[in-house]
């Protein structure tokens, strides 16, 4: 009887792993359906498929082919390019021309089997004359406009032979409102980049770096056109390039799409600190939403936005389904912030400072929580500083009969004063003026013999006191004879001669002086 009960348990036991195996994950429902651990977006049967936008740019990997290219210049082997420029791009295909000798392309090709190549700027074989106009522009009518005011994006891999044949570039991305304006400069082996002509603009830039030899490199172009655009041109810069050797680059993989196509974004609605904290997606017709936390799904919530203060602090997606095809978003990190903060603050002597309910006379360091505007926990940790009364010493000297001023007050006579003043705060300061007069001494007579006695007329005072002199000198007859700050006589007769001088004192004086000064030899 044991041994009955032991093979029925045996065969009950085997039948619901059985059954618990054959289930499939639903993965909507927050239920690990198929007993792997695993729930809803966390178990690899429930990853979407990866979904790239399409690109407006025609055959982007320039994987159709009209012809396989057999030598240099047949772009027009690749499927709906044209040569946009006179000087000629290439057409690489596995199938046949695999690029030039000294240009090899970087293996293996970032998608499929062909790949366009560039110059920017070439030395003609022939003569070895350095062309620095010669650019190489690919182009292409696209399969719908770029509208105007639309933000779009254009990836694409851009490939490196080395950092001499391919040193850092900038690729450039040109626009035209007419398909007829491919190609342009026709007949014109330097008419450079494709804005030099009325009919194109540049829409944008960006500067791209190999960094290695034999290597792809991906980089992006985001742009919003002023107008709408029907057709493209890439390659490189306006400016001539300055390398005195050919240049070459390649490139694959090119989707160009507006930039709601690359990918869901989740934005926030609300504050992160309110309770009712809300986030959401563009809401869309004919589209199923279906949010997650963790990777676990949320019930009821499978409209374009959801209430994520009502699930607390995660990580949050959307998965959207329209037209059989399943996208999830990147994900949104939701956390509450906390907004810290250091203020320092100075206090007067016998005065308090308001802080959290407290008030606070003493220096030191503190710290307390509040909640913002927004109910968000604010950290504050306050530095108190308390100022006591200070005091200082000032020396200051003056030009006699001049004026000295110190916060609102004039001093002439030398003497001691103590001051009271209020500092920006209102703390008291107390400040001894230590005022005295100094002289200015002009000689009136000098002779430059250079036996080093007398032999400058300048002004003489306590060191440092004047700052600056501006002196003239004039003969009897009023001719200006000399104009600096010392004067050494030189070649002028002895005599009587009149100066007028500026001084500037340390003090930020200015005193003018005229008089005579008798030269001798």
């Amino acid at each position: 009887m044991l041994k009955y009960r032991i093979i029925k348990i045996f065969w009950i036991l085997l039948f619901c792993n059985g059954i618990l195996s054959a289930q499939v994950e639903i993965c909507d429902n927050g239920v690990d359906d198929d007993g792997d651990t695993l729930v809803d977006l966390n178990d690899p049967d429930c990853v979407c498929a990866l979904v790239e936008p399409v690109s407006l740019i025609p055959n982007p990997s320039f994987e159709e082919m009209n012809c396989c290219p057999q030598d240099r210049n047949e772009l027009d082997c690749a499927t709906d390019w044209i040569q946009a420029s006179d000087p000629t791009t290439d057409y690489v295909h596995t199938c046949g021309w695999l690029g030039w000798e000294e240009f090899p392309p970087p293996q293996p090709f970032p998608d499929g089997e062909g790949v366009m190549g560039f110059r920017d700027g070439r030395v003609r074989r022939s003569t070895e004359i350095h062309e620095p106009f010669w650019k190489e522009y690919a182009g292409a009518c696209l399969l719908s406009p770029l509208e105007q005011g639309v933000l779009y994006r254009f990836e694409f891999d851009l490939g490196f032979i080395d950092l001499t044949s391919s040193p850092p570039i900038n690729i450039s991305f040109f626009g035209t409102s007419n398909c007829d304006n491919l190609p342009f400069g026709v007949g014109d082996e330097n008419f450079g980049c494709p804005s030099n002509s009325s009919d194109w603009i540049k829409l944008s830039d960006v500067f791209v770096a190999g960094g290695s030899t034999n290597t792809w490199v991906s980089s992006f172009i985001e742009i919003t056109p002023e107008q709408d655009i029907y057709a493209i041109a890439i390659g490189p810069d306006c400016p001539p390039i300055s390398e005195a050797v050919s240049t070459y680059y390649f490139f694959d993989n090119l989707l160009l799409a507006d930039q709601e196509s690359f990918s869901i974004e989740i934005e926030e609605v609300t504050h992160p600190c309110r309770d009712d904290f809300v986030i959401a997606v563009d809401e869309e017709p004919n589209v199923e939403y279906q949010w997650y936390k963790s990777g676990v799904a949320l019930p009821g919530e499978v409209t374009a936005t959801v209430i994520a203060g009502n699930y607390g602090e995660g990580i949050f997606q959307v998965r959207t389904i329209a037209g059989g095809v399943c996208r999830v978003s990147e994900n949104f990190e939701y956390r509450i912030p906390i907004i810290t903060s250091m203020p320092e603050v100075r206090i007067c002597e016998g005065e308090s400072y308001e802080f959290g309910g407290s008030f606070l006379s003493v220096p030191g360091f503190y710290l307390d929580t509040f909640l913002n505007q927004n109910n968000c926990d604010s950290i504050i940790s306050l530095e108190l500083e308390v100022i006591g009364q200070q005091f200082t010493s000032v020396e200051a000297s003056i030009l006699a009969g001049e004026t000295y001023e110190i916060g609102g007050n004039q001093f002439t006579e030398p003497g001691e004063y103590p001051l009271t003043f209020s500092s920006s705060l209102g703390c008291d300061s107390l400040v001894l003026l230590d005022l005295t007069n100094f002289e200015v001494f002009i000689p009136t007579a000098f002779s430059p013999n250079f036996d080093g006695i007398n032999d400058y007329f300048q002004p003489f005072s306590e060191f440092g006191k004047i700052t600056s002199v501006e002196m003239k000198i004039y003969d009897r007859w009023g001719g200006l004879r000399y104009s600096g700050d010392r004067w050494d006589g030189s070649e002028l007769n002895p005599g009587v001669y009149v100066y007028m001088m500026t001084l500037e004192f340390d003090y930020g004086g200015v005193k003018e002086y005229a008089g005579s000064v008798t030269l001798l030899r």
